[in-house]
């Protein structure tokens, strides 16, 4: 899972130190809002809002903010028209891309994204073209510290994850969809500080790049992280431990 660790691996930096970006913040509202649409606005049965709650107050969105995004997307409270789509895509070095995105204007975003893709070396595809090429997957951020690489190893044994891998800065540990919360309750149980966990999804093979399509993609998934629209961005890579080292 290289690609997918080293992507994340590279956000989870940047978010520490762009906390504060006002985008980060209102697409984390947002997440809440979308989470309660989709499912209830009761986040003990609704595991997409419990999440997306938690990383608002990572935020530091207060709670009378998250307690207005879940009424917008109950209806209790005017929202407007918002939708979710997926757009796919190819990188430079033939990546396949997926680009998660909330938006009230489907035409204004598609003009957008499309042009983020031509300008760094890469093109939007047809529907179907590459979310194939991914799984979805529960993941999960252990906090390294006090937590052996065998411990780590044993608790998510014992709390039914499918795989981990490990990083420079936590464990990562991946999930069957259904089974994330399962699995992150029983890390909790077991002693496991968790970073964070979501909903992600997977690649199921790498295209290796050299240097030169690799500061390209990178500055491509950059760009699109960084759209107010985008919620998302995966994308099935590796890339050279120097070019990592220098993003980040």
């Amino acid at each position: 899972m290289a690609g997918h660790s080293k992507w994340s691996n590279i956000k989870r930096k940047k978010a520490r130190m762009d906390a504060q970006r006002a985008n980060m913040i209102s697409k984390a509202v947002r997440e809440v809002m979308l989470a309660a649409k989709a499912g209830g606005g009761n986040p003990d049965t609704n595991v997409r809002l419990r999440m997306a709650i938690e990383k608002a107050k990572s935020y530091n969105v207060s709670a009378d903010n998250i307690e207005r995004a879940i009424k917008r997307g109950t209806g209790e409270l005017d929202s407007g028209h918002v939708e979710e789509i997926t757009y796919e895509g190819y990188g430079p070095g033939g990546t396949a891309v997926l680009v998660e995105v909330a938006t009230d204007n489907r035409n204004r975003t598609a003009s957008e994204i499309r042009h983020l893709f031509s300008k760094h070396g890469g093109k939007l595809a047809e529907l179907g073209s590459v979310a194939w090429m991914f799984d979805p997957r529960g993941f999960i951020a252990l906090d390294k510290e006090g937590l052996t690489e065998e411990e780590a190893l044993e608790m998510c044994i014992e709390a039914g994850a499918l795989d981990m891998q490990v990083e420079d800065d936590c464990y990562e540990v991946y999930t069957e969809v259904a089974d994330l919360e399962q699995v992150r309750a029983k890390l909790e149980s077991a002693g496991a500080r968790i970073q964070t966990a979501e909903l992600t999804k997977v690649p199921k093979t790498y295209v290796n790049l050299g240097r030169d399509d690799a500061e390209k993609l990178l500055a491509l998934l950059d760009v699109l992280e960084s759209h107010d629209d985008v919620s998302k961005v995966y994308a099935n890579f590796d890339v050279p431990d120097e070019l990592l080292s220098a993003e980040t």
